[in-house]
């Protein structure tokens, strides 16, 4: 947006707008050594917005405006010169940290990376018992919910919502009418309205720039002329005639602006805004084209896993395979070892049962010799027939154990070829080097698409043929723009719905840290805001309820306050 400045005298009275020329405003503009500047060094400027939009999703087209449109903002609110409620500047918050840091990674991401001071008010922390890391907590948390936003988008999102805030694009200038009461003049790019000394939110006289005629200044008065010549002249008295220059100055480019914004755009502005379409056009169709370059890296990388896991699972059943294998040549041998044993010790009873039966027979030689020994024979053969039994008995056992012994060899046999079988079928399985190559493709950090509805701005490029320079430079497939018109409009659809849940989520945020609210430390303007919300009253609709009436009427009241 251009600025307009216009010429201011003492004593001046004009209508509005009335700028001057570039030539003339280079004679008049002074250098900064010779103002009233302190001679330090480092000596630091701060640059700030003169002029303030109505509406900026519409009016900022630069990204560089936009960017720093956003860094004002953000210092106002920091500096406290914007309020701003709690629960918005946790949302803000969340913005402003996706803008400077990206996306969202929890593996990079620890607690206590924030310095909540470059992004949360200093007065939002002291008004609640809650810690830094409760207050990083919740940030957090919706900074989460952002994955996919780009800079830019999230730098419009936390513009969209400051735009809202009571004080935003508010000029305030402490003033007082006839009867000496303090009161603040706030110069707006819709209008001036006036406030009483301790409320700085909700303005109780509202005069739009359509109902105001021509201001001028004279010393410490500053009158402002209505369009209807029948209601009285608006007077307002200041403290410094400088003061009076500086509002003279605001309200005559507002009054421009506000005037040119209701025109059809200049042909250079047109051309602004084409170009602007259809760079964010051309942004887009990178970014979808982007998003599915990411989609089949992501895919590559699953499948890649997938097979990685495979392939872990079969090392992992042939390193299995082999214990098994391993533990049945072991069991095989000790089976093997037992079987030998067991033989020696039946061939040792068998060699023991013949030895019983030869002392049997040599004993019965001897009974035949003494009948006086017959009966220690007879004794000793049954002893030794006895004995034999056992011995005999004792060898079948050990004969029918060692039956036993051979069966179960031949099974521990029979199931390490079957291990040996099992290891071959898994050895054949192919290895992760002989899978076929995944195609990686590079990874690009992008962002979603912008919530703003641009379907009709892509027809209208299509359709356009007034001017071929702008769309001669990129030519769009027909069904890619289509395509692409139907995504963007889901996509505003899912970020109206976005838009409810992030109106609950604040609700819930409200009321979750009221309890932790320290009562003391509430300011004015906290209670203010309070039964502003308690009236269910926003910005606009107390800017409405205070243009109700006559010009007559506003300026009388003006004059009662």
């Amino acid at each position: 947006m251009a600025n307009s400045c216009h010429r201011i005298g003492t004593h001046s009275s004009h209508p509005l707008p009335c700028p001057f020329s570039w030539d003339f405003r280079r004679k008049q503009a002074l250098s900064v050594i010779e103002q009233d500047v302190k001679k330090m060094f480092p000596c630091h400027f701060s640059f700030f917005v003169k002029y303030f939009p109505e509406d900026i999703a519409e009016e900022v087209v630069q990204e560089a405006t936009q960017h720093l449109f956003f860094l004002q903002a953000k210092q106002m609110i920091l500096n406290r010169n914007i309020y701003c409620p709690p629960e918005a500047a946790v949302l803000l918050a969340s913005y402003a940290v996706q803008a400077k840091y990206g996306d969202f990674d929890p593996n990079i991401y620890k607690p206590g990376t924030l310095i909540l001071e470059e992004f949360l008010p200093a007065r939002v922390m002291e008004q609640y018992q809650m810690t830094s890391e409760m207050w990083e907590e919740r940030i957090r948390t919706w900074y989460a919910d952002h994955i996919g936003m780009s800079r830019d988008e999230a730098e419009m999102e936390y513009l969209k919502i400051v735009q809202d805030l009571d004080m935003f694009g508010v000029n305030y200038f402490p003033i007082r009418n006839k009867k000496d009461t303090e009161l603040w003049l706030g110069v707006t790019s819709l209008g001036l309205n006036i406030y009483e000394k301790d409320n700085q939110l909700q303005p109780k006289i509202n005069f739009p720039w359509s109902e105001v005629r021509n201001v001028s200044c004279e010393d410490k008065k500053f009158v402002i002329r209505p369009v209807d010549k029948t209601a009285p002249n608006f007077v307002i008295i200041t403290e410094n005639p400088k003061v009076n220059k500086v509002i003279l100055d605001l309200c005559s480019g507002n009054h421009d602006l506000y005037m040119r914004r209701r025109r059809p755009d200049t042909m250079e502005v047109q051309q602004m805004k084409a170009q602007a379409k259809e760079e964010k056009l051309r942004r887009q169709m990178e970014r979808t084209k982007l998003l599915k370059e990411k989609q089949l890296r992501e895919a590559a990388e699953r499948e890649k896993m997938s097979l990685e896991q495979r392939l872990s699972q079969y090392q992992e059943e042939m390193r299995l395979a082999n214990e098994a294998l391993r533990r049945s040549e072991e069991t095989a041998d000790l089976l093997n070892a037992k079987v030998r044993v067991t033989e020696e010790e039946a061939a040792l009873l068998q060699q023991k049962a013949i030895e019983a039966e030869e002392e049997l027979n040599r004993l019965r030689i001897q009974a035949m010799k003494s009948e006086e020994e017959k009966l220690l024979y007879e004794r000793r053969m049954r002893e030794a027939e006895l004995l034999a039994a056992q011995m005999l008995e004792e060898a079948e056992r050990r004969v029918n154990e060692a039956e036993y012994l051979k069966v179960q060899l031949s099974q521990a046999k029979m199931a390490e070829r079957q291990a040996k079988e099992r290891l071959v079928q898994y050895c054949q399985v192919p290895v992760l080097a002989s899978q076929p190559t995944v195609p990686v493709l590079p990874l690009y950090s992008q962002s979603r698409a912008p919530s703003v509805d641009v379907a009709s701005d892509i027809q209208g490029l299509r359709l356009n043929d007034r001017s071929p320079d702008l769309l001669s430079t990129y030519q769009i497939d027909n069904s890619e723009v289509d395509t692409l018109a139907i995504q963007i409009e889901k996509e505003r659809v899912e970020y109206l719905e976005k838009s409810k849940h992030l109106h609950e989520q604040l609700k819930e945020l409200r009321s979750e840290i009221d309890i932790l609210k320290v009562e003391d430390k509430q300011s004015i303007l906290d209670q203010l805001h309070q039964e502003h919300k308690r009236g269910g009253e926003d910005k606009y609709s107390t800017l409405r309820k205070t243009q109700s009436g006559s010009t007559h009427t506003r300026v009388a009241f003006f004059e009662e306050l």
